[in-house]
């Protein structure tokens, strides 16, 4: 069930006609950064934090104004 030799040169002739000759070794060295980085990224004990920034901004604000007295700016200060 592995490819052939007939079935790698259909698929190079495909991306050659959809791509250009000039992209193949942009998309090729893409592509290996691609997977090099998904590698990294799956072996790392780092957990990844996916909330989103407006939640955590908004988390942010909330608990810093109940901590903190609001400051007051130079327009303010001239009314």
């Amino acid at each position: 069930m592995g490819l052939r030799l007939p079935e790698v040169l259909i698929i190079l002739v495909v991306l050659v006609l959809v791509f250009g000759a000039n992209k193949i070794p942009q998309l090729g060295d893409a592509l290996g950064k691609g997977i090099r980085n998904f590698k990294k990224a799956s072996t790392e004990d780092d957990a990844i934090d996916v909330t989103p920034k407006e939640e955590a901004q908004q988390s942010q604000l909330s608990e810093g104004a109940a901590t903190t007295r609001p400051s007051t700016t130079a327009a303010e200060k001239k009314v």
